[in-house]
């Protein structure tokens, strides 16, 4: 193992190399995304070099005292087996050390090593995939549903109605994520909102990039209801039909019924696990996560 090899923090000219690790992977990027860890966090992306030559990443976002986050855990195949990798885990686990949970998705084949740090399995998040053939009638999915809600889209949605929605739905509140995520210039945002102006539901959908080809991923997604996040699913393929990805939480009772119902099909699958007390907040209105990346 080379005594040059070093860990800076992310810089805006490693974004473009980062999101080609990840295609690679098949992360399935999604266009932006790694802009937007940078700044969920500017201290929360590393970068593993060798002398001056980038060869690996992860992301360790605190989001605050309670709740922080790896993923984005990835070293170049060239340079892997020479323990560079666990030097990147070490530096994360260091600088999250004062926060009381940590939560990372775990691929199937890493889940023992996790173990052995102290992370403890939770639930499975499975990625599902739409081929974008479906037929869609969007009056079909309830004949009362545009009598007691209306539809807006991007800059038709009232400041922080989301951002209030959303804080009693997550773990943590993320509001400077949330406010990027949603504002971002690729895809489209949706926010249901009941006949008293409240949110009751939203989702964002973003062109992203597959190993061969691109596609689209919907997150996050949340709803009051099954009937509710249908309705977000079937308006956000019509805008922009094609293959799309979503990646549901295992602690969601209803999803995987709605995600079949409306012909997505599992692909994958990781393993949610938390390092200190797993958090206690219902995830029976999350639908799908906005990235594995940042939980």
């Amino acid at each position: 193992m080379s005594d040059l090899f070093n860990i800076r923090a992310l810089e805006d000219s490693d974004v473009s190399m980062v999101t080609y690790w990840a295609r690679n992977e098949g992360f399935a990027p999604g266009i932006g995304d790694v802009s937007i860890y940078k700044n969920t966090d500017k201290q929360g992306l590393w970068i593993g070099c060798i002398d001056k030559l980038p060869i690996g990443c992860i992301a360790g976002v605190k989001y605050n005292s309670l709740y922080g986050f790896i993923g984005l855990f990835i070293v170049d195949k060239s340079y892997r087996g020479n323990g560079y990798g666990v030097k990147l885990w070490s530096h994360v686990i260091d600088k999250l050390d004062d926060v009381c949970c940590l939560g990372i998705e775990a691929a199937p084949d890493r889940i023992s090593d996790y173990q052995k740090w102290g992370f403890i399995s939770s639930s499975k998040t499975t990625r599902w995939i739409s081929n974008g053939n479906q037929v869609i009638n969007v009056d079909s999915i309830s004949p009362d549903l545009n009598n007691k809600y209306s539809l807006l889209e991007g800059n038709q949605i009232p400041k922080n109605i989301i951002q209030n929605y959303d804080e009693n739905k997550e773990n943590t509140p993320r509001p400077h994520f949330l406010s990027d995520w949603l504002s971002h210039k690729s895809g489209t945002v949706l926010a249901i909102v009941n006949n008293h102006g409240l949110c009751v539901g939203f989702s964002r959908i973003r062109p992203c990039l597959f190993r061969n080809g691109n596609g689209y991923r919907i997150g996050p997604l949340v709803a009051d209801s099954p009937v509710l996040a249908s309705f977000l699913i079937k308006n956000l393929q019509l805008r922009f039909p094609g293959f799309t990805l979503i990646d549901s939480p295992g602690l969601n009772i209803y999803a995987n019924k709605l995600l079949l119902e409306l012909g997505f099909k599992p692909i994958s699958y990781t393993l949610r696990m938390y390092k200190g007390k797993q958090p206690t907040i219902s995830m029976n209105e999350i639908y799908g996560l906005a990235c594995l990346e940042l939980g």
